[in-house]
């Protein structure tokens, strides 16, 4: 028998008073607990119970080591109650990663509205287009585009990403409007390059037909900010995501193309270390990120005044 579970037996024996009766606590049978009581015994090197027929009673070193057993037991409790409660309670810190655009104009007025329902919440915000190892990083929970690879990670799908192609009034008035994917290959194009296959766009009509289209221009970046600042400034045509694009299309300092054609949107899954015990706070934001992106019509939504509802 162990230490601890030696420990514990001592415990339920003394404050029972009866070896058949701790036996029975501890589903053991009698001569087993007074097999692991000897033991006990042998291995300290004091007798801790004189036992007659009448019964038994500690010794002096007996009553020393049951308080510094209880000690022990109360402490163990104790941080069994430390780690529950940590599970149960949506407070601490949550570290978070995901793409940089939608960390700044969608993520964080989220986090926002979550810790006003949830004052003990802090948000650590990692910001990085590149896939973070989750437990290199110390992650709690990723927000994730595309299709997800395999791994033992846990995961939720929170919806998707829209992108729509736009331009500025003042690029389409120097350089026309184009009617159809491909005349984009005549175009300057803005290419952002954090996203696979990004010089070759890929629409799908309406009559569900796919249409590829090889693009180039005077720009290429992997930060989508600096592409909506380069369409805004008339550098050329740009695929954005629908949260980013829109208001500057409500404002009409850009202007939506190809009506009859849509660029595919994106998966959005919420992905974390481990899907076996996730902690409540970390479950309670995944839910709270469903809730929103659920909607189809979040990219609607006037991302840079949100306030907590």
């Amino acid at each position: 028998m162990d230490k601890l579970t030696g420990l514990q037996l001592f415990i339920r024996l003394v404050e029972s008073g009866n070896f058949s009766r701790t036996a029975r606590d501890m589903k053991l049978s009698q001569p087993t607990v007074t097999k692991h009581i000897a033991a006990l015994e042998s291995r300290l090197g004091v007798r801790l119970l004189n036992r007659n027929t009448r019964g038994m009673r500690l010794t002096e070193a007996g009553a020393l080591y049951y308080e510094r057993c209880k000690i022990i037991e109360r402490e163990l409790e104790a941080a069994d109650r430390l780690v529950t409660n940590l599970g149960e309670d949506i407070s601490g810190p949550l570290r978070i990663a995901c793409p940089a655009g939608l960390g700044r104009h969608v993520i964080l007025p989220l986090a926002r509205e979550f810790m006003a329902r949830n004052p003990g919440v802090r948000f650590d915000l990692q910001l990085d287009d590149h896939t973070l190892n989750l437990l290199e990083h110390g992650i709690d929970v990723a927000v994730r585009m595309g299709r997800l690879a395999d791994s033992a990670l846990g995961s939720r799908q929170l919806g998707r990403n829209p992108w729509v192609t736009v331009a500025s009034p003042s690029y389409l008035e120097r350089q026309g409007m184009p009617v159809s994917p491909d005349e984009l290959a005549t175009h300057d194009c803005l290419v952002y390059s954090s996203v696979q296959g990004d010089q070759r766009w890929h629409y799908r009509a309406a009559d569900d037909s796919a249409v590829a289209v090889a693009v180039s221009g005077p720009l290429r970046t992997n930060d989508i900010d600096s592409i909506l600042a380069a369409t805004l400034a008339g550098m050329g045509i740009a695929a954005l995501p629908a949260y980013l694009a829109r208001p500057a299309i409500v404002r009409e300092a850009l202007v939506p193309l190809l009506p009859h054609h849509t660029l595919p949107g994106q998966q959005m899954h919420a992905v974390y270390p481990s899907p076996r015990l996730v902690p409540t706070k970390v479950l309670a934001w995944i839910e709270f990120l469903q809730s929103q992106f659920g909607d189809p019509h979040w990219v609607a939504r006037d991302w840079a005044l949100a306030t907590p509802r």
